[in-house]
């Protein structure tokens, strides 16, 4: 529902933040990887993620995309909720996370406060292929100026399609089209060759 939040950032502890925008003050809850990331900054970006259950609307922040997409991918996993995804990524960094899984280092997963073994294996058996194929650089921050090639390689992925292949598959385009393409015109290129 919320993409991220941009603002004043009013109270600001290792567990939560109040971030004002709007004149609303949120409350986020934040993991400590955020919480460093923070600083001393009087106004902040938070990236979003909100958990609805019945009793609840509980806000999460993260301080930049790539942690909060490595959070949805944790709570993905059976028996993970989004307190025990917060609580992974304060206790190491979320490219030791990803490492971890990817290599299948079960006893550095399970040094997590509330992970045993057969959690530490649930993350590594459903996550393993996922993380291999988004690439050791899924979690640095989307630039904010994006090519037309980078805009149609984070769609491709997005879809399912391994990285490597759909930035081979988009290089093949470009070097024999004249002209420039839009970023829809290659994804549908892309897609009828891959």
């Amino acid at each position: 529902m919320y993409a991220y939040i941009d603002g004043r950032l009013t109270f600001k502890n290792p567990a939560y933040v109040v971030v004002e925008a709007g004149g609303i003050g949120y409350h986020i809850n934040i993991s400590l990887n955020t919480y460093s990331a923070l600083g001393d900054a009087e106004r902040c970006k938070l990236y979003t993620w909100l958990h609805v259950k019945e009793d609840a609307h509980t806000l999460y922040g993260f301080a930049d995309e790539g942690e909060r997409r490595l959070f949805l991918h944790l709570i993905s996993v059976s028996g993970i909720g989004p307190n025990t995804g917060r609580m992974i990524l304060s206790s190491i960094t979320p490219v030791e996370i990803q490492t971890a899984i990817v290599k299948a280092d079960l006893p550095l997963i399970q040094r997590i406060k509330g992970l045993g073994v057969k959690t530490a294996q649930r993350l590594v058996l459903e996550l393993q292929d996922k993380l291999k194929k988004e690439g050791a650089d899924s979690l640095i921050s989307m630039p904010q100026h994006n090519t037309v090639k980078d805009e149609a390689l984070s769609a491709l992925v997005m879809l399912g399609f391994a990285k490597q292949t759909a930035e081979k598959t988009i290089d093949q385009i470009l070097k024999v089209t004249e002209g420039s393409l839009s970023v829809e015109q290659l994804i549908k290129q892309a897609l009828k060759t891959l």
